[in-house]
């Protein structure tokens, strides 16, 4: 989605998004809108920090936690039929509602997140690690994927200032 303005100047349009959690949940919506931009042109750049960044290590295990989510309802015997918050305090139950949710996407024929990540990586999106978030849960480079950078809040920043969209997410 390339233009050229009368000046002869590249004007691609440019998008940054803050990926700041990492469960099951809120892992689909930045790599589904970071593929999605990518695929239409957009120069993405996404930054991984805190509970978002092990969604870059290579062996990714996302799980869903119903506790402090009392929207979540899931279709069940023909109904939508939500989980009261006191069922997050019963052991077993946040596996259960993740096994329950990795069903339904396959179900669904939704692409995995693993496929997201791999398809964010073909399409040049910027990955970057925050440095800081690796420094402090002490992961190591080799935790994470090929293609990754790392960097700090000045390298996100200079993405997100001359971004046409930023998000936090």
């Amino acid at each position: 989605m390339t233009t050229d303005t009368p000046g002869g100047a590249d004007n691609a349009k440019s998008m940054s998004i803050i990926v700041t959690k990492g469960s099951l949940d809120w892992a689909y919506p930045p790599f589904i809108l970071a593929t999605t931009a990518a695929a239409m042109g957009v120069d993405v750049t996404m930054f991984f920090t805190f509970y978002g960044l092990p969604l870059l290590k290579k062996k990714m295990d996302p799980q869903i936690t119903v506790l402090g989510n009392p929207a979540m309802k899931m279709p069940m015997m023909g109904m939508h039929m939500g989980m009261p918050n006191i069922a997050g305090m019963i052991p077993g139950v946040d596996g259960m509602a993740t096994t329950m949710m990795k069903n339904l996407i396959k179900k669904k024929g939704v692409a995995s997140l693993e496929d997201l990540r791999d398809a964010a990586v073909e399409s040049d999106v910027n990955l970057i690690a925050c440095q800081m978030t690796m420094d402090l849960f002490e992961y190591k480079l080799d935790d994470m994927i090929e293609g990754i950078t790392l960097g700090g809040a000045a390298t996100y920043m200079e993405n997100a200032l001359k971004a046409d969209i930023n998000l936090f997410i």
